[in-house]
């Protein structure tokens, strides 16, 4: 059990169904508040077979990364990296916040993964993350990675800025990915 970052595919995106998984509710609220703003509707990328999902388990303590975006973000930025409970491929000038209880919230707040990218960005230079770092290439890349031990082995080769903290840099990583893979995939990311 525990909380998980994950990609949302089409089907689940446009199903009405709530008790299915579905999220219909959210796409038509989030696509009356683009009309309202005089943007396009927001369609997802049809699902491929074979497409890499996104799956992370937020399992270490967010206070480091707490710490970081308060150190190196305004409040209106650390509200939009770390407030969202929708992700979505959609440049947005502001979060829409809707009426509609989502995993863990009794409101849906929906934010752009160009925006929170740009942030993530910002925090990963700061901690000067490596390279080594995995993209999503398949469910728990970062968790595992993290947790069981080739963080520490490649913070003991090659310390810096980033391995002074590895729950904070787990955060900074998980929310750049994230961000990357909404946007790579064309598809919505969110909490459950």
């Amino acid at each position: 059990m525990g909380v998980y970052l994950i990609d949302v595919g089409a089907g689940e995106w446009l199903r009405e169904d709530t008790g299915e998984g579905g999220m219909g509710g959210i796409a038509k609220g989030l696509d009356a508040e683009l009309a309202r703003r005089g943007l396009p509707s927001y369609v997802p990328a049809p699902e491929r077979d074979g497409a890499l999902g996104f799956e992370e388990k937020l399992s270490p303590s967010m206070k480091g990364f707490d710490a970081l975006c308060r150190a190196r973000l305004t409040p209106e930025e650390r509200e939009l990296i770390g407030d969202w409970s929708v992700l979505v491929p959609v440049s947005l000038d502001a979060e829409i916040r809707l009426p509609i209880g989502s995993a863990y919230t009794d409101e849906t707040v929906i934010a752009g993964a160009p925006q929170v990218l740009v942030l993530a960005e910002r925090l990963a230079a700061a901690l000067e993350l490596p390279a080594e770092i995995p993209e999503a290439t398949e469910n728990l890349a970062l968790t595992f990675w993290f947790l069981e031990g080739e963080a520490e082995e490649l913070a003991a080769t090659r310390p810096g800025r980033w391995s002074e903290d590895l729950d904070t840099a787990f955060y900074v990583a998980l929310y750049l990915r994230a961000a990357q893979h909404s946007l790579r995939q064309g598809c919505p990311i969110t909490y459950s």
